[in-house]
């Protein structure tokens, strides 16, 4: 069995806080850490980046990444640098994303991202393909119901083969 230990994105806390408590995790045993991907927090890749070059083997992710609400060529980038930059330390949690009664009754979020869950599942689906196929680091032409992206290679590719580990969480 492994253990993950959650470190929230405290409103009081310092990134150097929460950068501490990934360093007492570590020596602690703990075998992952995950950090919350809200949308007025500190940034989970910048601070997971920040925690990667304070520690040496702990495991790190995100909680859940609402990928139907990113755009999967810059999450693929994303990743791919904190996968590099953590020696092929990431997990990857991957979800719909919370929705608030206020946003459901809107029709869209307060940033005018769909919340229809049929629409953001099929998001994340395609947004996943996509994104695999840019892990590969060969030239990409996809042509997606969503998605659109003619002949792209990226730089850089992750580390773990054959991808970073990507977890589905639901409700």
């Amino acid at each position: 069995m492994r253990y993950g230990f959650i470190i929230p994105d405290m409103a009081d806390a310092t990134t150097n806080g929460i950068i501490e408590l990934a360093s007492e995790a570590e020596a602690a045993g703990w075998d992952a850490i995950f950090f919350w991907d809200g949308d007025w927090g500190y940034s989970p890749w910048i601070t997971l980046a920040a925690m990667a070059v304070h520690t040496e083997h702990i495991r790190l992710g995100t909680i859940l990444h609402p990928l139907a609400w990113r755009r999967p060529w810059l999450f693929a980038r994303e990743t791919a640098s904190l996968d590099q930059l953590s020696n092929g330390r990431l997990i990857v949690s991957i979800g719909l994303g919370a929705v608030n009664e206020q946003d459901f009754a809107r029709g869209r979020t307060g940033f005018g991202e769909p919340v229809e869950r049929s629409l953001r599942a099929q998001l994340l689906d395609e947004g996943l393909e996509v994104v695999n196929r840019l892990w590969s680091g060969q030239a990409v032409t996809f042509h997606g119901q969503h998605y659109q992206l003619e002949d792209f290679r990226m730089r850089p590719t992750p580390i773990q083969s054959p991808r970073i580990p990507i977890w589905a969480v639901g409700v």
